[in-house]
This record gives structure tokens, C-alpha cells and sequence, in this order.
């Protein structure tokens, strides 16, 4: 990222945290919503698995497609999980430079990466949800087998308990319009005073 100064950007907010917490729903909710006069904006994910996969708001491509679009730079940000490729597009950057505020469904393990490329215009926020409601969600989505709906509540158990008091925190295990107002409040909370002095 090259233009403007960095604190003439805008303000990136990372949502991290477990299958099942909620994070598309809530990007989904703050879609085109304005903070202080800013209007939200949602990071294109690209993921190599078919758009009918359930549930999950994302651009779908094949591979190929992907390492073609990774090589001519198209991709802000990039990582590999769970046996897919997912990726963030670069237009994100250009929003950043332009004063934007930008949302998107991140990975808590490819943290490191996002801070080094945005550093203070970065805000992580962990979404976190009690086991019971997010084995319910992961069984609704229909995606995973048994044993892997188990698997995947039990990391979250355990990643939960570790980053929980690391970072800016959302309990997403009531209504959707109570965790969207509790993210647009960090949101709030977290802009620049250039972009937060400017009210609706």
C-alpha cells in the first residue's frame, strides 16, 4: 500500500473466529450500513469451492482460476485451510487509501500476514459463540459430517480460551441485530478522529 499517508486511510476491520459464529451473517447485517458518515464496506472472498457449498457469501473459482488471479496480484491477502484457497481482493487497498471503512471474514491463523501488510489500519475483533449454539449452526449449514462438526467445536473451545483476552470481543449467541449493533459500536470506537468527527 503506497498512497496517501497511512493516517489518511481508512480502517480495516479483521472478524476472526470459529465455523459456526456467525461472521458472514454479520458482515452480511453491516452491508452498506454507515458509521459516523462512513459507509461500510464488505471485502470480496474468493474461495475455491462451488457457490452452492451453503451458507457462506463468497465469489467462487476453480484453482486454476485462483493461482492465475494470485499471479497477476489480484489478492490482497491469501491463505490455505481446510484443504481450499481463499483469497481477499486486492481492491481492498485501493478502498483503504481512499478513506474507507472495510469488513471482512478473516482467518485467525493467517493474523500475522494481515498485520504486517495493514499494521495500524488493521483492527482484529473475534466473534466468539458457546458450543452448544455453534454445533446447532453447524449442523443447520449442513456441511460437515458428525465428527467433524465435534472437531471443529472443540478448537473453537480451546482457541476461545486463548485469544478471548487478546483481542476486541463479540459473544455472538443472542439475536443477530444485538451482535451487529455491538460490532458497529466497535467500529464506532475504532476510527480515526478524521473519519469519527464526521457525524450522519
Amino acid at each position: 500500500m503506497t498512497t496517501g499517508t497511512r493516517q489518511d486511510r481508512g480502517r480495516l476491520f479483521y472478524l476472526m473466529g470459529p465455523s459456526g459464529a456467525g461472521k458472514d451473517s454479520l458482515l452480511d447485517a453491516c452491508r452498506n450500513q454507515r458509521v459516523s458518515g462512513q459507509r461500510l464496506r464488505t471485502a470480496p472472498r474468493y474461495i475455491t469451492r462451488h457457490e452452492g457449498a451453503g451458507g457462506e457469501d463468497h465469489i467462487a473459482v476453480t484453482p486454476g482460476d485462483f493461482h492465475q488471479q494470485l499471479e497477476h496480484g489480484r489478492f490482497a491477502l491469501h491463505w490455505l485451510a481446510n484443504g481450499r484457497h481463499y483469497g481477499i481482493g486486492i481492491e481492498v487497498d485501493r478502498w483503504l487509501a481512499a478513506g474507507d471503512v472495510v469488513l471482512m471474514n478473516g482467518s485467525r491463523a493467517h493474523l500475522e500476514q494481515a498485520l504486517g501488510r495493514y499494521r495500524e489500519l488493521l483492527v482484529p475483533v473475534l466473534i466468539c459463540v458457546d458450543p452448544e449454539k455453534q454445533r446447532q449452526r453447524l449442523v443447520d449449514r449442513g456441511r460437515e459430517t458428525a465428527a467433524e462438526i465435534e472437531a471443529r467445536v472443540e478448537r473453537a473451545r480451546r482457541l476461545q480460551s486463548e485469544l478471548e483476552s487478546r483481542f476486541v470481543t463479540i459473544h455472538n449467541n443472542g439475536t443477530l441485530s444485538g451482535a451487529t449493533e455491538q460490532l458497529l459500536a466497535i467500529i464506532r470506537d475504532h476510527l480515526p478522529e478524521r473519519l469519527s468527527r464526521h457525524q450522519n
